[in-house]
């Protein structure tokens, strides 16, 4: 549970834009620098001598390079949640490949998006017994700082591109506070005011050495997410190339139906025609000629060899985030118009 005013646990629903005490917290943010985000994570991949490289697999995941004061919980993770993970692999890739586009756009490591994850299962609809929403879990407080709009007739907390950029600011808020992704992890769940807390009673801003001093529930939060990183990135993670390498790779083929030359590309998610055909400028009686039964074999496959002329297929790799996101829109509400 996170982002939540009324839990015990949980104490995010704080003015983004107020700092939390710096003092507090060690005066991490003194020597912030942000060039190379990623080195946040050298406290989750040390080289250990402590483990035994012939020995520490599970489902052929080598745990040689994992921080041994993580290894028992993650490897009881991947003992349960292996396969779901694996599967998301496939199923999410539209959606992580629009959280790296945001993230990297602000600066934020792509493998933030694995807290999307811990947090929602990548769900939209996902709802907590607090109210907090959408793929990020925000609360109604947080999600309004944050610039999003939440009423009762727009919940933008629902919206993937709007609450990835509303959640990168929110990261961003809270590495300039610690200079370390794992207290930011730390910190989304319960609350900077729990994580200065626990900075100060065990001297320390290394969260190896703080974690006891925080909630149980916040501990974990921050292991499910070394947990989910390390299966991710540890199989390869979810590797991307350039759009434009994409469509240089991509086949051009004769289409038997229209005897067009077009381009053909797997593509994954829940894509609707109207979200298509409008930022494509096509209409729907000719996409539905190249792409027959578009939705229902997307539907019940969850990929389709997605068919179309060059120039639009150009602007399919250009706006499929957008695409993707008002698709999602159109799913969970009917109604919705934009």
């Amino acid at each position: 549970m996170v982002f939540s005013a009324l839990s015990t646990l949980s104490f995010a629903q704080i003015n983004p834009l107020v700092t939390a005490n710096p003092v507090t917290a060690n005066n991490a943010a003194s020597s912030v620098k942000k060039a190379d985000p990623k080195d946040g994570f050298k406290n989750v991949f040390e080289n250990t001598n402590a483990l035994n490289s012939a020995s520490s697999s599970i489902k052929n995941i080598n745990f040689d390079h994992l921080n041994p004061q993580a290894l028992s919980f993650v490897q009881d993770y991947i003992e349960k949640h292996y396969e779901s993970l694996m599967d998301m692999q496939n199923w999410a890739r539209p959606y992580f490949d629009m959280m790296d586009d945001v993230l990297t756009q602000n600066n934020v490591p792509k493998q933030m998006k694995y807290l999307a994850v811990i947090e929602s299962h990548l769900r939209a609809s996902a709802v907590s017994w607090a109210g907090a929403v959408g793929p990020w879990q925000f609360m109604p407080a947080t999600a309004r700082t944050l610039g999003l709009r939440v009423d009762r007739r727009v919940d933008e907390r629902r919206d993937y591109l709007k609450s990835t950029k509303a959640a990168a600011k929110y990261l961003n808020y809270l590495f300039d506070i610690y200079g370390d992704w794992l207290l930011v992890v730390a910190a989304y769940n319960c609350g900077p005011g729990r994580v200065n807390s626990a900075i100060a009673k065990a001297g320390s801003s290394d969260f190896w050495k703080l974690q006891y001093h925080l909630p149980a529930e916040s501990r974990n939060h921050v292991k499910k997410f070394i947990a989910t990183h390390y299966i991710m990135e540890g199989k390869g993670g979810v590797t991307t190339v350039s759009k434009e390498k994409a469509l240089a790779m991509m086949e051009t083929v004769k289409d038997e139906a229209t005897h067009k030359d077009v381009k053909v590309q797997t593509i994954n998610g829940r894509y609707k025609v109207k979200a298509i055909v409008k930022y494509l400028g096509m209409d729907e009686e000719t996409f539905n000629q190249l792409n027959p039964n578009f939705e229902q074999v997307l539907a019940a496959n969850n990929s389709y060899q997605l068919k179309l002329p060059v120039e639009q297929m150009e602007t399919f790799m250009s706006k499929k985030n957008e695409m993707l996101n008002e698709s999602i829109q159109m799913l969970i509400n009917p109604e919705y118009r934009n």
